[in-house]
């Protein structure tokens, strides 16, 4: 199977060492804005080879791969989709719920596959911490806990273009969440603060955020998220039940420092982001994308997850800004 990987940067440079030593990946076929960018990412992966456009690639593959700046998504799930192209695409799939709802269409028109890039349903100890909360073996989970942190702030251009720290961030915990216990989160409210750098101020984000979810069932999340967190990657998930506690993301690069006298130490080796903290479940996620490319399985992370997190997320955006609770409606566009 030629697939086309459309965008050569941070996250699309990993995605090309995944893909080539993806089962049933043949040739590899890349573009990206800057030409030059595409031709040195071709150079370094074996089996790839760069050319100069989007219709270059479209026309050349059998799958599509978008790791593409936010601001094209859109539009290329829309290009694919006319060509008749199964594709993956990073999230958000649009900027908001109306462009996501748009791109949904045409890629239900044309009876076309989309999976969006909700990694952590494809990492082990989330994988682990479902199965435990669907088996029972933590009798009711009536609490839920998230930690979203990043190691050091995303640079100043990044911020305005985001969408926000709920909408870039905590989107993934709303995914993780939702598919962790089946549940649909139905009201939101949302707080955030800025005590880091001026640019989050001056683009109307937050630096740190927190955000309490009621799900259907009554169970209530928390979700905590931070651009700053310098003793590194900061991922969990707590599920607290009746009968256990289970915890996803807790491990020996988990940067904690107990404050027990028998308690453990800070990890040598901290996790500096969330490509080397989820790298495991990237490669798990696209060669899934594979599979379900190739009519061997079905769609892991349908493209509407995406749209039912967005909404969650633009929940906790508007609640923040007017300081009140909020309900998950759902898209009427």
């Amino acid at each position: 199977m030629r697939v086309g990987l459309l965008g050569a940067g941070r996250i699309g440079s990993f995605h090309a060492g995944a893909l080539a030593a993806t089962e049933g990946v043949g040739e590899l076929v890349i573009a990206d804005a800057e030409p030059a960018r595409a031709r040195a990412l071709a150079g370094r992966v074996a089996g790839a080879r760069a050319v100069g456009s989007a219709e270059e690639v479209l026309a050349a593959s059998d799958a599509v791969v978008i790791a593409t700046a936010t601001s094209a998504h859109a539009e290329l799930i829309t290009r694919a989709a006319r060509a008749g192209l199964p594709a993956f695409c990073e999230k958000p799939l649009a900027l908001d719920p109306a462009g996501t709802a748009a791109a949904l269409r045409e890629v239900e028109a044309a009876g076309t596959l989309l999976q969006i890039g909700f990694q952590r349903r494809f990492d082990a100890g989330f994988k682990a911490a479902r199965q435990a909360l669907r088996s029972g073996a933590l009798g009711r989970v009536h609490t839920i806990r998230c930690v979203n942190s990043d190691a050091v702030p995303p640079p100043a251009e990044f911020v305005p273009l985001s969408g926000g720290l709920f909408r870039d961030c905590l989107v993934h915990d709303v995914d993780a969440v939702r598919w962790m216990t089946g549940r649909e989160v139905v009201e939101v409210y949302a707080r955030g603060s800025n005590g880091g750098a001026a640019f989050f101020r001056e683009a109307g984000d937050v630096d740190t955020a927190t955000a309490l979810l009621t799900l259907d069932d009554g169970t209530l999340v928390t979700a905590t998220a931070t651009r700053y967190n310098g003793a590194g990657y900061d991922v969990r998930m707590e599920l607290s039940g009746e009968r256990d506690q289970w915890v996803a993301g807790l491990g020996a690069r988990t940067p904690m420092t107990s404050a027990e006298p028998d308690g453990p130490a800070g990890p040598e080796r901290p996790w500096p982001s969330f490509l080397e903290r989820f790298a495991d479940a990237y490669r798990a996620e696209l060669a899934a994308f594979a599979r379900a490319a190739r009519g061997m399985a079905g769609n892991p992370c349908p493209g509407r997850e995406g749209l039912r997190a967005l909404l969650v997320a633009e929940a906790c955006e508007l609640s923040r800004r007017e300081n009140r609770p909020v309900r998950v409606e759902p898209f009427a566009g």
